[in-house]
């Protein structure tokens, strides 16, 4: 777990899950494969088997140890709900983050039809504690189904990260979602992003009153757009949460 992160929108990683697979365009430059593949073979090394999908047990009590409040991204180097990942470990993970519940958990997924199953069968009717907050990526107008199955998924916190956004989202459904990420893409085969769809997305939060974060306007390194829309910064949070870091302004 890394006590340190340069995401504006946590602070602290926790990754009781590495590695992944690819399924859609917003994949393509992954970040967490570009890092984890550079370490490929290396003796002892965290990643020596590069970014091949790996449960590590080991590090199902880290949070615990944590005793400071602390906004905690889960598996920024994986997706929790991977087809490979057991939903025995699932839900391991997810005992962790109920009986931690001093912390914020954001859990972000692609795989957004077993996330909604997964909680369904937790959480039954209801909605899932507030302080595990359940998201879905979508990078463009043709990933609206994972909003879809979000929505019908019993989370406490329901919320969006649209990045990299590679493409025009159009009109979004907000109905039960609170909170909207969006961000460039990254490295060095970034794909631009056009500023109006940027602004396709925050008129729509606006007007459907969801908080809304502008990350970063990307390009070969993360920071070098900034994150100044239109004259000012957005990060916005869904609730007021315990942080230990303040997104730079």
């Amino acid at each position: 777990m890394a006590d340190a992160t340069s995401i504006e929108w946590t602070d602290a990683t926790w990754n009781p899950v590495t590695g992944c697979t690819k399924i859609s365009a917003g994949c393509d430059n992954c970040y967490a494969e570009r890092f984890s593949e550079r370490f490929r073979g290396v003796p002892g090394h965290p990643f020596e088997t590069g970014f091949d999908l790996t449960l590590r047990p080991a590090r199902l009590g880290q949070p615990l140890a944590w005793r400071q409040p602390r906004v905690i991204f889960v598996n920024s180097m994986s997706d929790l709900f991977h087809k490979d990942v057991p939903d025995t470990f699932i839900g391991q993970v997810f005992d962790t983050m109920e009986r931690a519940d001093w912390h914020t958990f954001q859990i972000l997924t692609k795989r957004s039809s077993l996330m909604r199953d997964f909680l369904r069968r937790r959480y039954g009717e209801g909605r899932g504690p507030a302080h595990i907050w359940c998201g879905v990526s979508v990078e463009d107008g043709a990933r609206m189904s994972r909003v879809r199955q979000l929505q019908d998924a019993p989370a406490g916190i329901r919320f969006l990260s649209i990045e990299p956004l590679i493409g025009s989202i159009g009109r979004i459904d907000l109905t039960g979602i609170d909170w909207v990420i969006v961000g460039g893409e990254s490295g060095p085969r970034a794909r631009p992003m056009d500023s109006e769809w940027v602004r396709e997305v925050r008129d729509q939060c606006i007007d459907a009153g969801v908080a809304f974060f502008f990350k970063q306007w990307g390009g070969y390194r993360p920071k070098a757009g900034g994150r100044s829309l239109d004259g000012r910064t957005w990060s916005e949070f869904p609730t007021d949460v315990p942080r230990i870091r303040v997104a730079a302004e």
